[in-house]
């Protein structure tokens, strides 16, 4: 008997053998469970396409259309020419020229610039006397990467026009980029992932673990056991939150003070905002979980909801670990409805750089909104589910 034949008489025995049979009923009754399961199939089926799409378009090392301002108390035909080339470059977009030295600090804040250029004073003429002229980068080093990016993008520029000059006049001018970090000059880490870090625990713990946990009720069918008894459903939502708030006022404080004793970042501006605007963001995360509970009926459905609108986005698109000015338009106005987007970036405004509430103000304002909202969608959508 040939090898073939032997292997084909195997095989044939294979699948007569009733073992064979009975596992491959528990294969397509394992199907037919899934199946039955819409929910979780449509996430499991809509998930590896939603990272795809996020990881394709939100990871970006490139650091394009940087805002910034320019200074230039000189207006001569070199600093006009640096200027136009700086304008024309993909990499930087000017938003301000301003008329002032007392207007970069104000400007560096109020438009979230990048980077601010200042040419010095009689900036051509000092090319001509000494053959030397300085020009100022002023970075946000709050992200070390992008600061050190735009400054690379900047001194090229600058590099490429002084080349040019030197082949038309055929003197060696020199202009030196002298760079000057603001926030973080030393350029340390942890200044720029700590406040993703603080938004994404605080979110997970309020918002997954207390969706998972009312799922669970759910799940195992306590739930209608609890409101049966003669407390008030919303005593009995407050129970299962109550606990996660306590979690995240603790690990907020743990975090704080690792950053502050351990990762050595101060924190520059008020303790106390940076309190206020911590509990402001847990209330918004605990409302997001009770609207993902009143979604979800098991706890794997509370998982793979939780996964896809809290741990995903906040990851990708709030600004944690990618600049937001290089994502495409659709996913910068995505990144704008995020929470955690504004939470960092009202945490970056007092932890990094030590402003004042009233710098924070539209922090604090998107974010109550959001938190009205979701606090009164998610109470009338399980108030409906419980009913």
């Amino acid at each position: 008997m040939s090898k073939i034949k032997i292997f084909q008489t195997r095989i044939q025995k294979f699948f007569a053998n009733p073992q064979f049979k009975t596992f491959g009923s528990f294969v397509q009754k394992e199907f037919y469970h899934i199946s039955r399961d819409k929910t979780s199939l449509s996430l499991l089926l809509i998930l590896p396409v939603l990272l795809m799409i996020l990881f394709g378009y939100s990871i970006n090392t490139e650091v394009k259309n940087s805002r910034i301002a320019i200074y230039d108390p000189s207006n001569d035909v070199v600093t006009r020419g640096i200027i136009e080339k700086i304008k024309a470059s993909e990499y930087f977009t000017v938003v301000r020229m301003l008329k002032s030295p007392e207007e970069i600090e104000k400007q560096f804040l109020r438009e979230d610039l990048k980077m601010v250029i200042v040419f010095s004073d009689h900036f051509y003429e000092n090319m001509q006397r000494t053959g030397k002229a300085q020009v100022e980068l002023l970075t946000d080093g709050t992200d070390p990467n992008s600061a050190m990016t735009v400054v690379s993008y900047a001194s090229n520029i600058i590099a490429l026009y002084q080349k040019d000059l030197f082949k038309i006049q055929q003197i060696p001018f020199q202009i030196q980029p002298a760079v000057k970090l603001l926030y973080n000059p030393q350029l340390k880490g942890p200044y720029y992932f700590v406040p993703g870090i603080l938004g994404m625990i605080l979110m997970i713990i309020c918002s997954m673990m207390t969706s998972i946990s009312i799922a669970r009720e759910k799940e195992f069918g306590t739930m209608e056991v609890l409101l049966v008894s003669p407390f008030k459903s919303m005593y009995i939502i407050l129970s299962k939150a109550i606990p996660y708030f306590v979690l995240s006022l603790v690990n907020l404080a743990s975090m704080l003070l690792f950053a502050v004793f351990m990762l050595k970042v101060p924190i520059a501006g008020s303790l106390f905002w940076l309190i206020m605007l911590s509990l402001l963001f847990i209330f918004l995360s605990l409302s997001l979980g009770l609207l993902i509970s009143a979604l979800a009926n098991t706890q794997l459905e509370a998982l793979l909801f939780s996964g896809m609108v809290l741990v995903i986005p906040v990851v990708m698109l709030s600004g944690m670990l990618f600049p937001i000015e290089n994502m495409p338009h659709f996913f910068q106005w995505l990144s704008q409805i995020i929470p955690a987007t504004w939470y960092i970036s009202g945490v970056k405004k007092i932890m990094i750089k030590g402003l004042g509430f009233s710098s924070i103000l539209p922090e604090l304002g998107i974010l109550t909104m959001m938190t009205v909202f979701l606090i009164t969608i998610s109470w009338k959508s399980f108030k409906y589910r419980l009913e």
